[in-house]
């Protein structure tokens, strides 16, 4: 948000923060939040670096396109050992995991 807009709102009597401040996260849920993004996030990419659409990917993975869709979107239905599982499955390799799961920290 731009230093002008916030100034405005706050002295309009609005207080401004991020969503981390607003739920009360603590470090640790921030972390664990920033990683399971990270991870839905390389998987919608490696998806789209290979063209397949959501279906063909819950195919690949033996799942349900409304999993996959819960996947990318980092539900909180699904768990980071899914998200890492189904990156394997997909082609990505350890090290590739181990970088996303580095530039999340």
């Amino acid at each position: 948000m731009k230093k002008t807009k916030k100034n405005r709102l706050e002295s309009a009597g609005w207080r401004v923060g991020d969503a981390a401040e607003f739920l009360d996260l603590t470090d640790e849920e921030v972390a664990f939040v920033e990683l399971k993004l990270a991870l839905a996030d390389y998987l919608r990419e490696i998806r789209r670096q290979h063209g397949w659409t959501q279906s063909q990917v819950a195919r690949r993975l033996k799942s349900s396109q409304s999993r996959v869709a819960k996947m990318e979107a980092a539900d909180a239905s699904v768990s980071l050992d899914l998200l890492v599982k189904s990156l394997l499955a997909l082609g990505a390799t350890r090290r590739e995991v181990g970088g996303v799961i580095a530039r999340a920290a």
